[in-house]
C-alpha cells in the first residue's frame, strides 16, 4: 500500500511538472489581428497602412521558418533596425516603436519570434533558440540588403532577452536597445510564484518538466550570460514600476556587458509601457545613445 501511495505521488508530481512546463513555454499566442487591435486601442497606427511593406520568410536555426516584414522608410535610407516583440505577442507588437525609428532614419524589420504570429506552433525557450534565430535573421538582412550601412537591434521583454541572447553569436550589428528584458527566466518565474502565494519550489518542478518534455532547462535560460564578452553598445530601458520583470534585470545586465552602455529608467512606467508613459524621454534617450556612437566613431 505504501509503495502504491509513493508511486502515485511520483506520478502526480511528474504530471504536475509537465503541465507547469507546458504552461510556461506554450502560453496562448495572439493572432496578428488581435495584436493590431490591441495596438490601435492605445495609439494611432494609421501610419502602418501608408508604409511600403514587403513580406518574406527567413530560415532560422535548425530550418525553422520565420515570418518577416520590411517596413520601408518613406525617406530613402540605408540604415536598418530589427525589432523583436514580447511573449505571446507577434510582429504587430513592434509597431509602437516603428514611428520613432522611422523619424530617426531607419527602415524597420519586424518579425514573428519562434512559436508566435504566423510561425509554426512550438515552445518558447526564453532566448536560447530565439537568440539563434535572430542571429540567422541578422545574417539574412546583411545579405539581402547589400546597400545597408548601419544595423541596429531593438527588443521588448522576451524580444529584449532574445536580442541580448543573440549577442553570444558575436553579432555584426552597430547597437542594441533592450527594453524591459530579463536577465534569466528563473527570477521572473519565482517572483511570479511568490506574488501568487504559491511555493517557489514549483519552479524546480517546472524545470524538470521542461527537461523531460522539451529537452531544455529553464535554469539555463539566462540571456545575461551572453554578455560576458560582449562589446556591442547596449542601451537598457526599463520602467521603474515594472512588477513582472523588475528593473534589477536590466541593471544586472548593464553591469555584466563589456561594451559601451547606458541604462535609462522610465519613471511611473509598467511592463513594456515605457514608450507609452514617456515617449519624449524614450525617443530622446534612444537618439542620444545612437548619436553618441556616431560621435565616438
Amino acid at each position: 500500500m505504501i509503495l502504491i501511495i509513493l508511486l502515485s505521488i511520483v506520478v502526480l508530481l511528474i504530471m504536475l511538472s509537465l503541465w507547469m512546463a507546458s504552461f510556461v513555454m506554450t502560453g496562448k499566442r495572439q493572432t496578428l489581428e488581435d495584436a493590431l487591435k490591441w495596438q490601435s486601442e492605445r495609439y494611432d497606427i494609421s501610419f502602418y497602412d501608408n508604409l511600403s511593406k514587403t513580406d518574406y520568410t527567413v530560415m532560422g536555426f535548425d530550418g525553422y521558418i520565420l515570418h518577416v516584414e520590411l517596413l520601408e522608410n518613406p525617406k530613402k535610407t540605408k540604415k536598418y533596425i530589427i525589432l523583436s516583440h514580447g511573449y505571446t505577442d507577434n510582429r504587430m507588437g513592434s509597431l509602437k516603436y516603428v514611428s520613432m525609428y522611422m523619424e530617426l532614419g531607419y527602415n524597420c524589420i519586424i518579425y514573428d519570434l519562434r512559436g508566435h504570429g504566423e510561425n509554426k506552433k512550438t515552445f518558447t525557450t526564453y532566448g536560447i533558440l530565439e537568440g539563434r534565430d535572430l542571429a540567422y535573421l541578422v545574417e539574412d538582412t546583411k545579405t539581402r540588403y547589400t546597400e545597408l550601412t548601419e544595423l541596429g537591434l531593438h527588443g521588448e521583454s522576451l524580444g529584449a532577452a532574445t536580442t541580448i541572447a543573440s549577442l553570444k553569436y558575436h553579432q555584426d550589428v552597430d547597437f542594441v536597445v533592450a527594453d524591459c528584458g530579463f536577465s534569466d527566466i528563473e527570477n521572473v518565474l519565482k517572483r511570479g510564484y511568490k506574488n501568487a502565494h504559491v511555493p517557489v519550489v514549483l519552479f524546480d518542478l517546472a524545470d524538470i518538466g521542461a527537461r523531460i518534455q522539451y529537452h531544455y532547462s529553464l535554469k539555463k535560460m539566462r540571456p545575461i550570460d551572453s554578455l560576458n564578452d560582449n562589446k556591442i553598445p547596449v542601451l537598457f530601458i526599463h520602467g521603474d514600476k515594472d512588477d513582472l520583470i523588475v528593473p534589477k534585470n536590466s541593471r544586472d545586465m548593464y553591469e555584466r556587458t563589456r561594451g559601451k552602455k547606458k541604462i535609462c529608467i522610465i519613471q511611473d512606467a509598467g511592463h513594456a509601457y515605457s514608450v507609452f508613459t514617456d515617449p519624449v524621454s524614450y525617443k530622446e534617450n534612444v537618439k542620444l545613445f545612437i548619436d553618441s556612437l556616431t560621435v565616438s566613431n
